[in-house]
């Protein structure tokens, strides 16, 4: 049987409110190596979003550094490892032909050649296949003369490629990041495409024992026993408060069988947690050991509070933000909405609905749409 590690969505160089968690996610990779050492998987599984952004601050790259050597040159563990829609194709795919050679398999965009690692047990082989965030525009660089509308026919175009190149009695893992309909999402995970075309069909990846997804944050499977995300490394907006990380380690057994998945808790030095109630009910309650966590208020006091993050500091240092629900505006109004948990095409669409008094024309939501997919190109290009 073979055993892999599988993990997602790190993050590196997050900040959340102002606060950077470079400490908090160097904890929590030190606990992923501990982790490695202990159950000594056969390969570990990081499927995308590695960083937060396209152009990651120095200590990020450095942390991935540091984790990635002790894990494949200390540990001798290979490690497969994809692109997101956060990450920089091409940052994160340099050198992966060097890299490959010591057992780090990275594949920063789409190509023709799809990387895989080959595994092996008392089965027979096993291939796992790196296939990064596929987006629509990079596909068709790919196959110029296929016609690529979304992510759906993105990812059906690559897998049908890749499927095309591998051998067919050979059991087969998929790393890969995309957003399979049905998924229960975050507030934290950035739309892959304006109006909710980005998400894919998991019949799509049906050929597959195992899939091992990223950019879903909830650890979860979809569609599927044998398709599955691992949830992020770290709880990254307090919407996730609820949430327990872990990583999973996934046994493949013969072929035809479910691979059995076990979850192994990732805990970091703090948590993400809410607290709900008056200015005077929170300082006086019993505040226990996770007075240091990073916080989130709802204040329910029906009048003015002063300096009440500077009174909720003194007992919760990370206090990092507050909510008054008796000041927010009435409904209707986009200033009475929770943007957090809407798509970017969907904030513009109801402001400009508010200004004009008008909805945007079909017309109008396809130039919108694509000037959007084509600035989110350029941020993960990391160009201005």
């Amino acid at each position: 049987m073979a055993r892999l590690l599988h993990t997602a969505d790190w993050h590196l160089g997050r900040i959340l409110h102002g606060v950077h968690l470079t400490d908090d996610q160097r904890v929590l990779l030190d606990r992923l190596v501990q982790v490695v050492q202990e159950q000594r998987p056969d390969a570990v599984l990081v499927a995308g979003d590695v960083f937060d952004r396209a152009v990651p601050p120095p200590d990020a790259v450095r942390l991935l550094d540091q984790t990635l050597s002790r894990i494949v040159l200390d540990l001798g563990v290979p490690v497969v490892m994809v692109a997101g829609n956060h990450d920089s194709p091409d940052r994160l795919g340099f050198g992966s032909r060097i890299l490959a050679q010591r057992g780090l398999v990275v594949a920063g965009a789409p190509s023709d050649r799809v990387p895989s690692l080959r595994l092996h047990d008392e089965h027979g082989p096993l291939d796992i296949h790196a296939l990064p965030y596929c987006e629509p525009a990079a596909v068709r660089q790919v196959f110029p003369d296929a016609a690529v509308p979304d992510h759906a026919t993105a990812m059906a175009r690559m897998v049908e490629h890749l499927l095309a190149q591998a051998p067919a009695d050979v059991r087969r893992v998929l790393v890969g990041h995309a957003f399979v309909a049905g998924g229960l999402v975050a507030e934290s995970e950035r739309a892959l495409s304006v109006g909710g075309a980005g998400t894919i069909d998991a019949a799509s990846l049906a050929a597959f024992d195992f899939v091992a997804l990223g950019h879903l944050h909830r650890r979860q499977s979809v569609g599927s026993d044998r398709i599955r995300y691992s949830g992020s490394l770290f709880k990254y907006s307090f919407s996730e408060s609820e949430h327990r990380k872990s990583v999973d380690l996934v046994t493949i057994g013969a072929p035809g069988e479910v691979p059995a998945v076990q979850a192994i808790a990732l805990e970091g030095p703090r948590d993400l947690r809410r607290l709900d109630g008056t200015i005077q009910a929170l300082l006086t309650a019993p505040h226990g050991p996770g007075r240091d966590d990073y916080i989130s208020v709802m204040l329910r006091d029906p009048g003015l509070v002063y300096d009440a993050i500077g009174k909720l500091r003194a007992v919760y240092p990370n206090v990092l933000h507050i909510e008054r629900p008796e000041f927010v505006p009435a409904e209707g109004t986009l200033r009475g909405i929770d943007r957090r948990a809407m798509e970017d095409g969907e904030v513009f669409a109801r402001f400009f609905l508010e200004v004009t008094g008008e909805s945007l024309s079909e017309a109008e939501a396809t130039v919108l749409k694509d000037e959007m997919d084509a600035l989110a190109r350029r941020e993960r290009e990391g160009v201005a």
